[in-house]
């Protein structure tokens, strides 16, 4: 029995991240169908379906050190596809068929994630990219307009009796302005990049169980916080991307060590003392905690 326990192979993983991401594709694109067959949930549903399998098959490749040129190309093509094809098409399906306007938009979309995605790969290859720059996206990113899309969706089924939210201009506006923030060079955050504070940690937990029951209960409504907030996070965005531009001593710093330099930066404000600037102690910790001592060790 040993013997012939150790005579098999191990199980080859390696192709389980392209595998999550040919699944994905299956999603979208059947999405299209259920569309066509005038059934929005499901539709909605294999969309959303299909982001989560974006975000896992990433970091599946990561865990498992099976990253590849072809499974960066499947998954651009897949972006493609999921986040601007596929809503395209629903929303047009379900909102815009009667409306010449409504095709001119959605091909917008389409047409601006393909090239949203072609600047995100160009990027990706430039290495002239500061080190800060990778904790930010340039533009909306694709999966983010796709959520932006179906929400419009979301809104019609949450209130069917209509009203200006299901106008055809409300609809062209609303899908051209996405369009625009895909293309645009507006910094947004990476979910990944960014860093909870200890003492936000319980409150965090509570909100998030609470979306869990607004899951539930009110999906469409929850699609809508999601988006609002998301909006709401950009001026903080631009604002972090700025001010980490004019520091590069902290691009190496951990989250904590960055806002402990912001708050010394604030405290010390114009006609004080200037913030010094980052060093290292030989123990790992940053020299005179951040500059929040000034020399003999007294408090500012």
């Amino acid at each position: 029995m040993t013997n012939r326990l150790r005579s098999r192979r191990p199980v080859n993983l390696q192709i389980l991240p392209s595998a999550m991401t040919v699944l994905s594709i299956c999603a979208g694109l059947t999405s299209i169908k259920f569309a066509l067959e005038h059934q929005p949930k499901a539709a909605m549903a294999l969309i959303a379906a299909a982001a989560i399998l974006d975000g896992l098959d990433g970091r599946v490749a990561r865990m498992l050190d099976a990253q590849s040129a072809m499974g960066a190309e499947i998954d651009s093509l897949a972006d493609a596809v999921n986040f601007g094809v596929t809503p395209a098409i629903v929303v047009y399906v379900t909102l815009l068929s009667a409306s010449p306007a409504g095709w001119i938009v959605v091909l917008l979309y389409a047409v601006c994630v393909v090239l949203r995605l072609a600047r995100f790969n160009a990027l990706q290859d430039d290495g002239s990219q500061p080190a800060y720059a990778r904790e930010f996206f340039v533009g909306m990113p694709a999966p983010a307009g796709a959520v932006s899309m179906i929400g419009l969706i979301g809104l019609k089924l949450q209130f069917p009796q209509g009203g200006w939210w299901t106008s055809t201009v409300f609809l062209c506006l609303w899908i051209t302005g996405t369009s625009m923030l895909m293309i645009s060079k507006i910094p947004m955050r990476k979910m990944h990049a960014a860093a909870v504070p200890p003492n936000w940690a319980a409150p965090l937990l509570a909100v998030l169980a609470i979306c869990a029951a607004a899951a539930v209960l009110a999906p469409y409504v929850l699609i809508w916080v999601i988006i609002v907030a998301y909006l709401c996070h950009v001026p903080f965005a631009i604002r972090n991307q700025r001010w980490l531009a004019a520091h590069p001593e902290v691009w190496d710093e951990k989250p904590e060590q960055r806002r402990a330099v912001r708050r010394a930066g604030r405290r010390t404000g114009p006609g004080r003392r200037p913030m010094p600037r980052l060093g290292r102690r030989p123990g790992g910790r940053s020299a005179a905690r951040l500059g929040l001592r000034k020399p003999g060790g007294r408090l500012p």
